[in-house]
């Protein structure tokens, strides 16, 4: 029992500011990341695991972090199909809006949709192929192709031409693992 716990506090200690900032790139929010991680850990050692070591653990809590940020956007969309049901007739507008996200690739990558953010992050920012992407998220490898392509059309809309060394590099590594 110990042993976990051990695993925890080490993995908390030193990778806390790394799952943090993955978090926060998944979904766009520093309060919704911090929530992010929090329930990824709580998912990752709520059992027993055996033999579970600091880098797989944070590998489990990646994995958690992805898939809790998908999932709650699913629910948000069930209940906004639904919440018009339970709502009064007349709903005061949110005065306050949103607050300025602190970088250019922040912004661009909020005005993404959730799956295609999801891809696009694991497949640059993890540095994930397709299959693993497709497997993590549970989606077939053409879909994943298909996020990714509409996902750098929106950012290229948003921030302009992408390096075309980090594409070229991206395309032929694709090629030589054949996807």
């Amino acid at each position: 029992m110990a042993q976990w716990r051990d695993t925890m506090e080490q993995l908390v200690r030193d990778r806390e500011r790394a799952l943090l900032s993955y978090a926060y790139l998944v979904c766009g929010d520093a309060v919704q990341a911090q929530d992010l991680v929090q329930d990824a850990l709580v998912r990752t050692f709520s059992r027993e695991r055996p033999g579970l070591t600091s880098l797989k653990a944070e590998g489990y809590v990646r994995r958690a972090i992805t898939s809790s940020y998908v999932d709650g956007y699913r629910r948000q969309q069930r209940w906004q199909r639904v919440q018009h049901l339970f709502k009064p007739d007349a709903v005061a507008p949110d005065r306050f809006g949103q607050v300025e996200a602190g970088s250019d690739v922040a912004d661009a990558l909020a005005t993404l949709p959730p799956r295609v953010r999801a891809c696009v992050v694991l497949r640059f920012f993890d540095d994930l192929t397709v299959p693993q992407i497709g497997r993590q998220l549970g989606i077939a490898p053409g879909t994943v192709k298909r996020y990714l392509s509409d996902g750098l059309g929106q950012l290229e809309l948003a921030l302009g031409p992408l390096e075309d060394a980090t594409v070229e590099d991206r395309r032929a590594a694709d090629e030589r693992t054949g996807l």
